[in-house]
Parts: structure tokens; C-alpha cells; sequence
């Protein structure tokens, strides 16, 4: 991973910060595995805003990911490493040795024409995914299932990643990104390695349209509007609008939101840092 300073010709590039793309080794999605996606422009089903600064944007196809990694036992080898305009990290292109293509999330240090498998039985090496019950107590993993076979859901953004701590009868316990200690499923599914693209939060627009290319449109501050439109507008001046809320007057900034009686709370053995 790399990222690349620019030589300012224009404003726009005084402060850019881009991605190297060293990794990448084309810029020719497989077809098979697109989809068209559309853009809501944050309307619902009858055309009504329900969600504002949502809109514009690049046209893109959704890559479709093979989160479940459940082709057990057959090998793969890695063809291609490709951007994804859907998510922050890398997604590999797999040939299965039965024909079949599919996108798995890539990991760093993961090589075209290196060999991958999953299932029961794999070897712990990058880029291989293996029931928790399988993988080295403190392995450093991603892509990581919440229930057998539904799929990865936690620890897929770009240089995300987890520990394996310990494994107590059916559980592992699992310290995530967010410095939560958890305890899973030792059936549940993960990929060993850190999330490819660990240098995403280097990177640096460097201009306002790169933020309308991405589909977001412009925010008002909340200390700037009316008091009829947040609970911290209106004031003379500039007034500092009293504690921070959010529009519906929850607090923000330490304020608890979770339900105490949540069922996955007995899994959760620390709480994530504030």
C-alpha cells in the first residue's frame, strides 16, 4: 500500500492526498459478476426525502462479494486485485479449480496466482477462511460471520481487523476494531489477515466535488439553522447552540443509546472504548 502526494496544478490538488494503487493489478471489473445498482437519492418508495444530503453521485455497478465463503474444501487461485467503488477495501477476482468466478474481500499481502480455500481443514495463511474453532488462538482475522452461514459482517472496511483472544466451550471470545471483547461462535466463519487498503484514512479529497462524485450533497451545520429546523439553531450571533443533539434532541457525545436489555448483551464481555 502507498499514497501519493500531488504536484498542485490546480486548487483542487494543493492538499490532495491519492492512493497509490500499487496493488491493483486491472481496471476491468468481470461482468459476470455485476449488477446494476440504483441511486435513491435518499427518496422511499413514494418519492418522499426520508434521509437529506443524499444524491448525484457517479454512476457505478454493484461487484457481487462472496461473503459466505462457503465453497469448501476447493481451491482457488487469485487472478486479479480490483477497486470497488461500493466499499474502502480491495476485493479479489478467485477462479475456483471447477470453473467457478467469484469476489472475495482481499486481504493485505494477498498475491495474484496465489492459491486460497476455504472451509474445514485449511492451512491458517492469509486470505483463507476456517471456522474460528481452526484458527491459532491470537491470529490476527477479518471478514468475520455473527451466526453460522450468514456471512461476514464485521471487520470488512479497509486495514480493519480483529484478534482471537480465547475459545471457552462453543464460544471464542474476539476483540473487534472498535476495542469491543466479544464472544462468537466457534462455527462461525473467518478470513485470516488484515483488510486490504490500510492506507485509506491517509487519503485527502483535496475539493468539495470529489464529495458530490461520492453522492453526498452539501450539510448545513446545525448551529447555522432556525430554531424551528434543529434543536441547536437560533441564537444571536454566533451562539453555540447550547448541548450537542441530534435533530430529534438525542444527545450526542457520551450518551448511551444501546438498549439495556438487548439480547446480544451477554455476549459482549467489554464495551467498546468512548
Amino acid at each position: 500500500m502507498s499514497v501519493r502526494k500531488l504536484k498542485p496544478i490546480t486548487p483542487g490538488q494543493r492538499f490532495r492526498v491519492v492512493n497509490g494503487f500499487d496493488t491493483i493489478t486491472t481496471d476491468k471489473p468481470e461482468k459476470s459478476l455485476l449488477v446494476p445498482q440504483k441511486r435513491s437519492g435518499g427518496r422511499n418508495n413514494q418519492g418522499r426525502m426520508t434521509t437529506r444530503n443524499i444524491g448525484g453521485g457517479h454512476k457505478q455497478k454493484y461487484r457481487i462479494i462472496d461473503f459466505k465463503r462457503d465453497k469448501s474444501g476447493v481451491p482457488a487461485t487469485v487472478k486479479t486485485i480490483e477497486y470497488d467503488p461500493n466499499r474502502t477495501a480491495f476485493i479479489a477476482l478467485v477462479h475456483y479449480a471447477d470453473g467457478e468466478k467469484r469476489y472475495v474481500i482481499a486481504q493485505n499481502g494477498l498475491q495474484v496466482g496465489q492459491t486460497i480455500v476455504s472451509g474445514s481443514g485449511s492451512a491458517p495463511e492469509i486470505g483463507n477462511a476456517m471456522p474460528l474453532s481452526e484458527i491459532p488462538l491470537g491470529t490476527t482475522i477479518s471478514c468475520i460471520e455473527l451466526r453460522p452461514g450468514q456471512g461476514a459482517v464485521m471487520a470488512r472496511s479497509a486495514g480493519s481487523f480483529a484478534q482471537l483472544m480465547a475459545r471457552e466451550d462453543k464460544y471464542a471470545t474476539v476483540k473487534l476494531p472498535s476495542g469491543e471483547t466479544r464472544l462468537i461462535l466457534l462455527t462461525c466463519m473467518a478470513t485470516i489477515g488484515v483488510v486490504s487498503n490500510s492506507d485509506h484514512q491517509l487519503l485527502v479529497s483535496g475539493k468539495a466535488g470529489r464529495s458530490r462524485w461520492l453522492g453526498r450533497r452539501p450539510r448545513t451545520n446545525a448551529v447555522r439553522m432556525n430554531p424551528v429546523d434543529h434543536p441547536m439553531g437560533g441564537g444571536e450571533g454566533r451562539s453555540s447552540g447550547g448541548h450537542p443533539r441530534s435533530r430529534n434532541g438525542i444527545p450526542a457525545k457520551g450518551f448511551k443509546t444501546r438498549s439495556k436489555t438487548k439480547a446480544s448483551n451477554k455476549y459482549i464481555i467489554e464495551r467498546r472504548k468512548k
